[in-house]
């Protein structure tokens, strides 16, 4: 039987590729969505993969979503916290709501998500969490407190929590994408991109196919001995 792997924002983006990488790999694989129900629908009909809907934010609803997972497919043994948002202000302009909206899906959302299946990974004594923080959780961004302090609250849950696993076999890592050509970023204006290209020493922007490769390295058997560890892929744009 298949190893189960549970991809949040696993419908859209990056999320979509992590999805799918992993299906090719030979995981059975749910992925979540928040809001888009026809993006859902189109991405199981292409994909074959089961989509599931919830609020990472609300810690009931994971719960109970990563229940029904578990009826359906079996218990998650592979567990990528991807889902985010933005909701980007400079500071003085930042309101309490932009704050707390970032923080409870893209920090709290990571908790919501691994409490529910720790326990099931310690008594199987097998676990891979893989958590998609961000470059700017590494540097920092103008415009971007919320965002950058969660993502980087999840550098810091993934180091801790490591941890905690490793005595158990369950490995938790992070990874920190540059800027990559999702449909979010190529939107921008081409003046933007090219600017932003322009600070990436490997001159391009990153694929979403390559940030999937990190996760199903990071989601086999051949990292077992890798584990609070935090992959950056992001052309060389920021070293750490």
């Amino acid at each position: 039987m298949s190893r189960v792997a549970l991809v949040t924002g696993g419908t859209r983006g990056i999320g979509a590729a992590i999805s799918t990488a992993l299906k090719s790999e030979g995981y059975t694989v749910a992925a979540t969505y928040a809001g888009n129900d026809d993006k859902a629908v189109a991405f199981t009909t292409e994909t074959g993969i089961k989509t599931f809907k919830w609020d990472v934010s609300d810690y009931d609803a994971c719960v109970s979503g990563i229940a029904k997972v578990e009826t359906e497919l079996g218990q998650v043994d592979i567990l990528v916290n991807n889902a985010g948002i933005t909701r980007d202000a400079p500071f003085h302009k930042m309101t309490r709501d932009q704050w707390c909206d970032v923080i409870r899906t893209n920090l709290d959302g990571a908790f919501n998500m691994t409490h529910p299946v720790w326990n099931g990974m310690r008594d199987r004594k097998f676990g891979r969490v893989v958590n998609i923080s961000s470059i700017n959780g590494q540097k920092g961004q103008f415009a971007q407190t919320n965002y950058s302090a969660a993502k980087a609250g999840d550098i810091g849950f993934t180091k801790a929590l490591a941890q905690e696993g490793a005595r158990v076999g369950i490995t938790v890592n992070a990874i920190c994408p540059g800027y990559i050509a999702t449909e979010m970023v190529m939107a921008v204006p081409e003046k933007v991109r090219d600017n932003i290209v322009a600070q990436i020493p490997a001159g391009r922007l990153g694929e979403v196919s390559e940030i999937a490769r990190c996760v199903i390295f990071l989601a086999s058997d051949d990292a077992g001995y890798i584990t609070g560890a935090t992959l950056t892929a992001n052309g060389g744009q920021y070293m750490a």
